[in-house]
């Protein structure tokens, strides 16, 4: 498993992060030209490391440089700001063992939650989540949030070019435009520990909006399918690799989450 990590300025955050990560696998911190002590900081952490650096154009860039980067059976994505419980990382990595190809976060499925969604990014959020549902006949709670976790071998199939926070999105929809199987499981988001987020409701609204939209009415390999069909695209036991899945699932037991409080 790999595990990809975008950051800039992080360094009050990032040592809770990758000190709650399963200490056995590929970890990548994409480094977005950090002027304080990120990378320093995290290397003090984690000495195998592998840190890249992205070309400071976005969340986007810098998740995209760290997916081709991954030599994991599976990738996961999160934030380096403490507001994504490493923790819940077992829950993903479970969903695609089940058979799933890309599973999203949801802060709105029952036992989820978020400490940091105000009500006008709610209100965005639930608009843009019920466009994309009514364009790509899916049925999801939750889209702007950027905890996932994949197949890399379908990471050619998504052929993600998004340098933003729009990537999120990006990933959902040509997720269901390649005929993927995807899900969603619960998820809790915390506010971020230190510091103060990049990201610009208004802004990055709209450029998630237009993401939706041209990829929608883009000519694109695969075919459009409905995620929720029991009896299309699905998994046998032949058809997945069981050696990386098992050894994947016996080591990624991640430490229960400490208290908030903790350093």
């Amino acid at each position: 498993m790999s595990i990809v990590i975008p950051a800039r300025n992080e360094e009050q955050n990032i040592r809770w992060v990758l000190e709650r990560l399963p200490s056995d696998h590929e970890v990548i911190l994409v480094d977005g030209c950090s002027t304080d002590d990120t990378v320093a900081v995290a290397r003090c952490v984690r000495p195998d490391l592998v840190v890249l650096s992205d070309h400071a154009r976005g969340k986007g860039d810098a998740l995209r440089i760290g997916f081709n980067a991954a030599t994991g059976h599976f990738v996961v994505m999160l934030d380096a700001d403490g507001s994504m419980d490493p923790a819940e990382v077992p829950r993903f990595v479970d969903a695609l063992v089940d058979g799933h190809d890309v599973v999203k976060g949801s802060r709105l499925l029952p036992s989820g939650g978020s400490e940091d969604l105000s009500r006008f990014r709610a209100c965005g959020n639930r608009v843009l989540c019920e466009l994309v549902n009514r364009l790509y006949g899916a049925r999801f709670t939750d889209l702007c949030y950027g905890y996932f976790a994949f197949r890399r071998s379908c990471l050619p199939l998504l052929k993600l070019c998004t340098d933003g926070f729009e990537i999120e999105t990006e990933i959902v929809v040509c997720s269901l435009k390649a005929g993927l199987r995807v899900t969603e499981v619960p998820s809790h988001e915390y506010a971020r520990r230190h510091g103060t987020s990049n990201l610009n409701a208004v802004r990055d609204g709209t450029r998630v909006l237009a993401t939706l939209l041209r990829r929608r009415i883009s000519r694109f390999p695969g075919r459009l399918r409905n995620p929720w069909a029991q009896d299309d695209h699905a998994m046998t036991p032949s058809s997945r690799a069981a050696a990386p899945v098992s050894a994947t699932i016996a080591s990624i037991q991640a430490p229960e989450r400490s208290s908030r409080k903790a350093a």
